[in-house]
């Protein structure tokens, strides 16, 4: 059977979900979209890794209410043992600001309620497999410090070892612009923003762009835009 120029467009997207009628109910909503196919699914977290290895997929829909600790585990080893940089997360504990701190410092690139209509989840997808950053109310959280890191005051620059030039990268990586925008906005080769973010990612001690936009948020950056 050959593969239609609209299958190859479709974005491919592997679920996790524990409860099975959700499960279900989230695939439905995605496969109908149009734009997006359910590759994989999986309930169980020991399913995820081979689930994920297997089908290759541009997002994984992640279910952050996994028992314990195992989403954000999952998450964190899908980042460094799979190459995965798609991970958006669903909870039905609203802004759990901790479990969404964690969840974000594991490389998920935001979060989604499970009880969002279709076009939200949707469209959810659609910004992760962009590159983009979604982070609904949680991000008001940020800004307001209720992520603050422990101990910083308030009047301490938070990040002097920055040029003006990584300071600009920084603010556009907080607003969650991906490489290419952040060369639009500020009229460079995307090259060189590359070089200039790999640079403030070793000066603020982060290792992925997640961990970076938490960072900045902390920081007071990213606030506008």
């Amino acid at each position: 059977m050959t593969t239609s120029a609209s299958d190859q467009n479709r974005l491919r997207v592997a679920l996790v979900e524990r409860r099975p009628l959700l499960r279900a109910g989230i695939r439905s909503a995605l496969d109908g979209s149009g734009g997006i196919e359910v590759v994989a699914e999986a309930g169980e977290a020991g399913d995820v890794m081979p689930m994920v290895l297997d089908a290759a997929p541009e997002v994984v829909l992640m279910d952050l209410d996994l028992p314990g600790s195992a989403a954000v585990e999952l998450c964190r080893t899908l980042v460094r043992d799979a190459g995965v940089r798609g991970i958006l997360g669903m909870t039905g504990r609203g802004d759990d600001a901790g479990l969404l701190r964690s969840a974000l410092l594991a490389g998920v690139r935001g979060y989604v309620s499970k009880s969002a209509g279709a076009h939200e989840m949707v469209g959810a997808v659609h910004m992760v497999g962009n590159g983009f950053m979604v982070a609904g109310d949680v991000a008001a959280q940020l800004v307001t410090g209720l992520l603050r890191v422990p101990g910083r005051p308030l009047e301490q620059d938070p990040v002097p070892m920055l040029t003006r030039r990584e300071r600009e990268i920084l603010d556009l990586v907080a607003r969650g612009y991906d490489n290419r925008r952040i060369a639009r906005a500020l009229t460079l080769a995307e090259k060189t923003v590359r070089n200039h973010v790999s640079a403030v990612f070793a000066k603020i001690g982060v290792n992925c762009r997640a961990q970076a936009v938490v960072y900045g948020r902390e920081a007071g950056m990213g606030l506008t835009g």
